[in-house]
């Protein structure tokens, strides 16, 4: 039993326990303990962390409806990133094995460079510490610790191999306080602080089945990691990108996917344009998956960009045959942001 100031957290079906006093949130707890679980915002937006309370009782915290019904409440669903135990627990989720052998670190940066590639997007350049490099998986991200306790996450653009900066895709959100600064006030050589890597969204290399990589806007950014790490892991499965934009300023590195398509016989890119006629495909991103695939039961789906495109190529995908656990997300939420929010 779990002494009076802890409780018993069990995840199945691996068996793994961890104990907690209760002060942190499941994801937490369950992170702290080196156990990683499926997540994404950490801020109870995206539902990417949704799993069974099996046994045990939890507040559910500040989640959104969302992303975690009332049904779900009944049917005994919570959101590990805002639950908090108030018993012994056992949840049901699946674990990401490889994430946990993965350390989080706290570092100073310094900004290396920032290049203006569309009005509304800075590439940033970050360089690390001489002593100091940062592992992570292709798709993860960092979190930028500000003032207050705020803190604001951007998926790392550069590949795990390439580990003498990070480079983040950074839009300026209207109303962002930190992006304002990025696009207002930021200068090369500024010092910064971060945290990470963090998430769930990373390139399964065990798989043997083709890739779908489904980007919107900067969501190109944890898209534009894993094909680079595909391609110095000499991993030869099928890669289709689809990048979806507004308009053609939206595609502001089109080149390199380009070369990657015109380089290596196994990757397909497909850009798409939403508000702009043009040569190319029109519509909405994830529609122009559907046309090019009448069955997806065979793929695995890796997608990052709003969460209305997320949750409707999540459904749809599903609907034409892709496994629930073959579809991989990384969902970025502009809402209030606590900390541990996703990109802004």
């Amino acid at each position: 039993m779990a002494s009076s100031d802890n409780f018993r957290i069990t995840i199945a079906p691996s068996g793994h326990e961890f104990s907690t006093d209760g002060s942190d949130t499941l994801l937490q707890a369950a992170l702290d303990a080196g156990y990683t679980l499926p997540y994404g915002c950490r801020n109870g937006a995206c539902g990417a962390c949704k799993g069974k309370i099996s046994s045990g009782l939890v507040d559910h915290g500040p989640v959104q409806d969302h992303a975690l019904s009332i049904a779900d409440r009944s049917a005994g669903y919570a959101l590990f990133c805002c639950a908090k135990p108030l018993s012994d627990v056992v949840l049901e989720c699946r674990e990401v094995g490889t994430a946990k052998d993965v350390p989080i670190k706290i570092l100073p940066c310094r900004v290396q460079k920032l290049e203006r590639v569309a009005d509304d997007v800075i590439v940033m350049s970050l360089k690390l510490p001489a002593n100091e490099r940062l592992q992570f998986l292709a798709g993860q991200y960092i979190e930028f610790m500000l003032k207050g306790g705020q803190r604001r996450a951007f998926s790392i653009a550069n590949a795990p191999h390439d580990d003498e900066h990070l480079q983040l895709h950074i839009r300026r959100i209207a109303g962002g306080e930190f992006t304002g600064h990025v696009f207002g006030a930021m200068k090369e050589k500024d010092i910064l602080r971060f945290q990470g890597p963090y998430g769930s969204f990373f390139l399964r290399e065990e798989s043997t089945k083709p890739i779908i990589l489904l980007a919107g806007g900067t969501g190109f950014a944890p898209i534009k990691s894993m094909v680079e790490h595909a391609i110095h892991s000499h991993i030869q499965r099928p890669i289709t990108i689809y990048w979806g934009a507004r308009n053609r300023a939206g595609l502001y590195l089109s080149q390199l996917p380009e070369q990657w398509a015109a380089e290596h016989a196994h990757i397909r890119y497909v850009p798409v344009l939403s508000d702009e006629t043009w040569t190319g495909r029109t519509g909405l991103v994830h529609k122009a998956v559907l046309e090019d695939h009448a069955d997806l039961s065979g793929h695995q789906v890796y997608a990052c960009g709003a969460p209305a495109m997320v949750d409707a190529a999540r459904a749809e995908f599903i609907a034409r045959g892709l496994p629930t656990e073959e579809f991989f997300a990384d969902a970025f939420t502009f809402a209030s942001q606590p900390a541990g929010s996703p990109p802004l």
